[in-house]
């Protein structure tokens, strides 16, 4: 018989823990949001368990890599299936389950822009990127490229030069071919200061203004040439704060970039796989994207695997041969059983319902905390299950970061209550200032559920308004 430890035991072997780590993990693959950083031990449904089993509701999945909640016993035997008939295979070699998601993807792009198209794999976003880089590259003989404000897309070095965060790039060194970053429509903080309602779209037609002359360095209308291969954008900014931008920017932005023969390149990596309630997120704007740039959720986060989904005349192997991209794992075996059942489940659940329904829910209980305490909240918005909120000052505006830091610290201390239960909640901060809550809850969470992380959201800000 198995002897539960006592709080005093659990707490103990944490302190080991985390003295083990100070001395011998390097902090360079993560950041400590908390000191000391929280430690949790399993995880079910849309509950994280710390040492004292004390369950945390999460609201950011992973960031939008769980979609359907952690340790899905389905998700789970394909998993093990795998393991037992095939668990390891040379990339070389194919196995039906890398074909099956390959063609499953295609042939919703097919049916979604009715445009043929082929898909391969990479372990991770960054590398997805990557290779949609190498893409854009052979098919434009461009180096240069165009990226959002706010946008996020990866850390590795060809990643971060499209990353529009210098943090990122500042310990590096030069980065020569760094991309051209372009203002996002953030509407609620409008990069010129602008109202939705009277703007008449002004951060397109800046945008657009570029190409007027040779003298604003982005177009030689002798050559009718632009020195940019592409345009890389989020449809809904994951790290940037989940903003909802005007549907008629990007097809105002596809018309441009088809006259200028730029490339779009979708990165759909947090958004993919129906959290905005469609497949793809783009899908919400009625654009065709060139290239798709996918992960996360395609496995729910049960094994890395990424990819890209390109245009027939972009990736056909007469143009971009066998071996212009690799990597040991790209279509590892554990990876592909998972995100083909994960495909599965997503046509035989009606996801696109599901996640508008459920959505639309939450974000009626999070205008209900809008309404109960505007003094520190300002926008609440969403599309399907990505949802936002941002704390501000009283004036509903100026961006309050300390107390945002101050929700999400208090929230992984796990002492709210509800029906006699102690709870923690898991939240993630992003944005520009980093005051938005950035919610990327489970697709499969309950009514109760949805009520309980209501509840405790509320209690939660309510609590630290006074501290």
């Amino acid at each position: 018989m198995t002897t539960k430890p006592t709080v005093s035991d659990a707490a103990a072997e944490e302190r080991d823990l985390l003295d083990l780590e100070r001395r011998y993990c390097s902090f360079g693959d993560t950041v400590h949001y908390l000191e000391p950083p929280k430690v949790f031990k399993r995880s079910r449904g849309c509950f994280l368990y710390d040492a004292d089993d004390t369950p945390y509701m999460d609201l950011q999945m992973w960031y939008s890599a769980a979609n359907f909640g952690y340790a899905h016993p389905r998700l789970n035997a394909a998993l093990k299936r795998q393991l037992d008939e095939l668990p390891q295979l040379a990339c070389q070699y194919l196995h039906e389950e890398k074909i099956e998601v390959a063609a499953r993807i295609a042939k919703h792009c097919e049916e979604a822009f009715g445009v043929k198209g082929r898909v391969q794999f990479n372990v991770g976003g960054s590398q997805a990127i990557e290779d949609s880089l190498k893409l854009v590259r052979n098919f434009t003989k461009k180096n240069l490229m165009f990226a959002f404000m706010g946008g996020y897309h990866g850390r590795t070095l060809a990643a971060s030069a499209i990353t529009s965060s210098y943090r990122y790039r500042r310990r590096y060194g030069h980065f020569s071919e760094r991309a051209q970053f372009i203002p996002y429509p953030y509407c609620y903080r409008c990069f010129y200061g602008l109202k939705r309602e009277s703007c008449d779209l002004y951060c397109f037609k800046q945008f657009e203004k570029l190409f007027e002359t040779e003298y604003y360095g982005v177009w030689d209308s002798k050559a009718n040439e632009s020195e940019y291969g592409a345009f890389y954008i989020e449809a809904m900014q994951g790290t940037g704060g989940y903003a909802v931008p005007p549907k008629e920017y990007f097809q105002d932005l596809e018309r441009v970039c088809r006259e200028r023969n730029i490339l779009i390149v979708d990165d759909e990596i947090q958004m993919g796989f129906y959290r905005t309630g469609k497949f793809w997120a783009i899908e919400n704007y009625g654009i065709t994207p060139d290239i798709i740039v996918f992960g996360k959720a395609l496995t729910n986060g049960l094994n890395p695997l990424s990819g890209i989904w390109a245009r027939e005349e972009l990736i056909n192997p007469e143009l971009f041969p066998p071996g212009s991209t690799h990597s040991t794992f790209s279509s590892n075996t554990l990876g592909t059983a998972v995100a083909l059942e994960a495909l599965k489940m997503m046509e035989e659940t009606d996801c696109e319902k599901l996640t508008r329904e459920k959505g639309a829910r939450i974000l009626e209980g999070l205008r209900g905390l809008q309404r109960k305490h505007p003094d520190v909240i300002g926008e609440v918005n969403g599309m399907g299950m990505a949802l936002r909120m941002e704390i501000t000052k009283s004036d509903g505006f100026t961006p309050d970061r300390a107390l945002c830091d101050k929700i999400f610290a208090e929230g992984l201390q796990g002492r709210l209550e509800q029906g006699g239960k102690r709870y923690g909640l898991v939240l993630d901060v992003g944005g520009y200032y980093k005051n938005v809550f950035t919610l990327a809850p489970s697709f499969l969470m309950t009514e109760d559920e949805i009520a309980l992380a209501l509840t405790l959201f509320d209690q939660l800000i309510a609590r630290c308004k006074k501290m």
